[in-house]
């Protein structure tokens, strides 16, 4: 089972992507509940600020996937009871930028699937070996629909989303349950700047709906709830329209 307390209440979280606002939030959240050991993994971790108790700093870069294999090795010696793994690094550039120069497109898919799915691959081994646990991708309903202005981010997103709910297919019968955050706009420093969208929400939203289906042990969440049944809607909408719903 996984190493919990008594209560039910995870002692010790893993954020990879250390200076995710909405990582950052979650993690925030769970201390609030009980958690008493934060290993935060990053490109620079200790950017991060704002948490108090015990935090570890470790050096974690999405895309040096040929370091996957020794990070997560030595952090599940040091750290044998990880109860709570978030996958919240991410990166967005501008469509049309990406268009125009395509390295952007390729960086998007190097981090936001590739160096993801080795992160998720990598810390459901260790957690079903170690007795469990709880793994949550953080995804986007960018990935649920093609819309013109971020086809790329909004693929990257799909694929990942594709994979981790296929891992949690293939964990079902194990003690490792893995759960599927699909939020709306979110205000983060990765979309400062940006036009607001329909139904926008804070870090802090996010993190309250992630630790309530934890709690409930859900497979999908969406940020806020109604995007359920509004992407549920537009996905059976013809492009035309959901082309015109842009213009």
């Amino acid at each position: 089972m996984s190493p919990r307390d008594a209560f039910g209440i995870p002692q010790t979280v893993l954020l990879l992507g250390a200076t995710s606002d909405i990582g950052l939030a979650t993690v925030r959240r769970l201390v609030q509940r009980g958690a008493r050991t934060v290993i935060l993994g990053g490109r620079d971790p200790e950017r991060a600020s704002g948490l108090e108790g015990d935090v570890d700093y470790r050096h974690f870069d999405a895309t040096d996937t040929a370091a996957h294999t020794k990070f997560f090795t030595d952090l599940f010696t040091d750290h044998p009871g990880i109860d709570v793994v978030l996958v919240a690094f991410g990166i967005l550039h501008d469509q049309r930028g990406v268009e125009d120069e395509p390295r952007g497109a390729v960086e998007m898919a190097e981090v936001n699937y590739v160096g993801a799915a080795s992160a998720l691959l990598h810390a459901s081994q260790h957690m079903e070996l170690s007795g469990g646990g709880d793994l949550v991708l953080f995804s986007s309903v960018a990935g649920m629909r093609p819309r013109r202005s971020n086809y790329v981010y909004g693929s990257s997103k799909a694929g990942i989303d594709f994979m981790a709910r296929g891992l949690a297919a293939a964990l079902v019968d194990t003690d490792v349950h893995v759960m599927v955050v699909r939020p709306g706009f979110v205000h983060t420093a990765m979309t400062r700047g940006m036009k607001s969208r329909p139904f926008a929400v804070e870090p802090e939203t996010v993190a309250r709906a992630v630790v309530r289906g934890l709690a409930r042990r859900d497979r999908v969440v969406y940020v806020p709830g109604v995007l359920r049944w509004v992407m549920a809607m537009i996905r059976l909408l013809p492009d035309r329209v959901v082309n015109r719903l842009e213009a």
